[in-house]
């Protein structure tokens, strides 16, 4: 059942200056496009109490990157909201799951990336890992797929087949786990 708010609410992301300022919002739906303005976003790797990290196939209906492994999910702070509650609210809608050991690791990684079909990443975007004990339970339309990967699997797999990830998750995991 889709709640009413679902319909009558507009996801908007915080466009920002180079110098990562806010300088307005614009609605999500139509920020990622062939040229999308610098916005503010977020990405979180989840791990298990086996420290086995969460990795996700992207949903076939996403815009940009659609059926693409990628981390455990990412988002985009509402205006005014922190990122460490915007990475805690989507947690919890995308996965169903509880963070714990919330933790900002690379807060000024930022990329550019333009996926097979055009389409344009253009973030300010800090990288948490975090902890959860939680089922994973997630959307359908977040979610198409999910794994948990010992680190060093995970870091094989992305060295040896970059282009089956996200460009996002290649760029972060060197700098995550520089040693593994």
């Amino acid at each position: 059942m889709t709640d009413e708010r679902d319909i009558l609410e507009v996801e908007t992301v915080v466009l920002v200056a180079e110098d990562g300022t806010p300088i307005g919002v614009a609605d999500k739906a139509l920020v990622h496009d062939f040229d999308t303005a610098l916005h503010l976003a977020f990405s979180c790797h989840v791990f298990d109490e086996n420290d086995r990290i969460l990795v996700t196939r992207r949903a076939l209906t996403k815009k940009a990157w659609p059926g693409v492994w990628t981390n455990s999910f990412c988002g985009h702070p509402a205006p005014g909201e922190t990122l460490e509650n915007a990475a805690i609210r989507r947690a919890s809608h995308e996965l169903g799951i509880e963070l714990t050991e919330l933790t900002l690791a690379l807060p000024d990684f930022r990329y550019r990336a333009i996926d097979a079909s055009g389409i344009v990443e253009n973030e300010i975007c800090p990288v948490f890992t975090a902890v959860t004990s939680s089922t994973v339970a997630p959307r359908a339309d977040e979610v198409l797929e999910w794994r948990w990967v010992p680190r060093a699997d995970l870091v094989s797999a992305v060295r040896t087949t970059p282009w089956a990830f996200s460009p996002w998750l290649t760029l972060q995991l060197p700098l995550l786990f520089p040693q593994v």
